[in-house]
């Protein structure tokens, strides 16, 4: 990097738009961040990832006072005060979100809370929250708008009964049934809370099964569990209509075999994806480029057609995570500091926060089919596993997809209680280009459930300790 200060401005404060505008700073770059709310966090911290993992904790310790039942120990019934359980979620936000509004004054970074549109590739017209403009030039920015629910136009009334995820993070009551629509990983995790809560909740989903991006087989141990924990999962389904009446919302169902096409419903949960941030920002006064289903195209570095304009996260493209999301800001701050770097992660993993939890890397074994990869599937599961039956988790799988020829791990999956933090494990494997000797030879302490990728390892082998599987020959 040269000895002039460069400067940057970064639209949208979540976790994306943050991490670029602090490793800025770091790098003594003169940062602007333009964000309306009055910490940084974004959807994740403030409406999203934090809240609901907040709720899904809880949900957690709900399911497990029932569980105990098969461990002899006897709970009664849980009372529920929904103002403090709402009242701790927040607190969790706050002292976050609080957090990085101090780490943002110790940077010295200019936080000007607004919304920003671009006059052309060096200017920005800023609105702030109190209404008042300012003009501001820029030498180099990094979009990172993020995304919002999307919705199906026309389908839902105009009804406080009608909730997006957003809504259903507010918790305003416990409604005695709850419909969810969309069968991936926010109505799951967000039918799990509401669930353990009380609600008789039915989850729709148009395609034959659910979380339609997991290998099946992980899927299929996640689905067992919510069958008992849920009203009703209706696949192969689609909401035809939904209108108002006094008892609720009355859905009208189409698809396989369904024996109540109209059902009533207390409150309806639309989560059926969501929609990158990229109107009215003013793009169109520059060559940025939006392209299918409103993404902007990015290079690898994350740099648009507009040279010294960057794009990151949700914006920018599959995966929506929060993760992604940071690591392109990094780089993007890289190449504007004329650093060689480039996004090209070989393992992006995805966690579904639902009980039990699901997560994956890589290759999936669906892909390597669709590719028709050479690989060997190892599947090691938790009825084998000392830690798994401690826990009374038998249900879990741990699989490791393998390239048949050279051993190297391509993809992980995971499903079972501790997914999430599992998972990493896998990443940095595939990222350091790990074989399955690599995995078989690090000793894993024991008993964990740590120890299943291991095992998973020496199944290639034929010499798995707690499952007999001799090596083909």
């Amino acid at each position: 990097m040269s000895d002039e200060v460069k400067s940057v401005v970064v639209i949208g404060g979540g976790p994306g738009g943050y991490a670029a505008a602090f490793m800025a700073a770091d790098m003594g770059m003169q940062v602007t961040l333009v964000d309306p709310d009055v910490n940084p966090g974004g959807v994740c911290l403030y409406r999203g990832c934090i809240p609901s993992k907040a709720l899904l904790h809880v949900a957690k310790l709900l399911n497990e006072t029932e569980e105990a039942r098969n461990w002899g120990v006897t709970y009664t019934k849980p009372q529920i005060d929904l103002d403090k359980l709402r009242a701790w979620k927040q607190s969790v936000v706050d002292k976050l979100t609080g957090g990085l509004g101090q780490l943002s004054k110790q940077r010295k970074i200019n936080h000007i809370h607004g919304r920003a549109v671009f006059l052309d590739n060096k200017t920005l017209e800023i609105t702030d929250t109190q209404g008042g403009k300012q003009k501001l030039s820029f030498e180099n920015a990094v979009l990172a708008t993020g995304s919002r629910p999307a919705v199906i136009p026309g389908l839902a009334p105009d009804s406080p009964r009608i909730m997006d995820s957003t809504g259903a993070l507010d918790l305003q009551d416990v409604p005695g049934k709850l419909l969810v629509i969309g069968g991936g990983y926010i109505g799951l995790e967000m039918g799990t809370v509401y669930a353990a809560l009380g609600s008789k909740v039915t989850v729709v989903e148009m395609t034959p099964g659910l979380l339609p991006g997991a290998d099946r087989d992980l899927v299929k141990t996640l689905q067992k569990n919510l069958e008992a924990k849920f009203q009703a999962i209706l696949l192969n389904t689609k909401v035809k209509a939904m209108s108002e009446v006094k008892e609720g919302i009355k859905v009208r169902f189409v698809g396989e075999g369904i024996a109540e096409p109209e059902q009533v419903f207390d409150k309806v949960l639309m989560t059926i994806g969501r929609k990158p941030n990229s109107e009215n920002l003013g793009l169109e006064n520059t060559k940025v480029k939006i392209i299918q289903r409103g993404f902007v195209q990015v290079d690898g570095q994350r740099r648009t057609d507009e040279p010294n304009i960057f794009a990151i996260g949700d914006i920018a493209g599959e995966p929506m995570l929060a993760h992604k999301a940071s690591h392109e800001g990094h780089v993007a701050v890289e190449a504007i500091a004329g650093h060689k770097a480039v996004f090209e992660p070989l393992a992006i993993p995805a966690v579904v926060f639902t009980d039990p939890e699901i997560a994956w890397c890589g290759l999936t074994e669906a892909q390597a089919k669709e590719q028709n990869r050479n690989v060997s599937i190892m599947r090691f599961p938790w009825a084998a596993s000392g830690r798994a039956l401690t826990m009374d988790r038998p249900d879990g799988l741990t699989k490791l997809i393998i390239d048949a020829e050279t051993e190297r791990i391509l993809g992980v999956g995971i499903a079972g209680a501790g997914a999430g933090e599992l998972i990493a494990e896998g990443v940095l494997a595939i990222e350091m280009g790990a074989n399955a000797t690599d995995l078989k030879m690090s000793i894993h302490p024991h008993p964990t459930l740590s120890e299943t990728i291991m095992e998973s390892a020496e199944m290639l082998f034929g010499t798995s300790t707690h499952v007999y599987r001799p090596k083909r020959r």
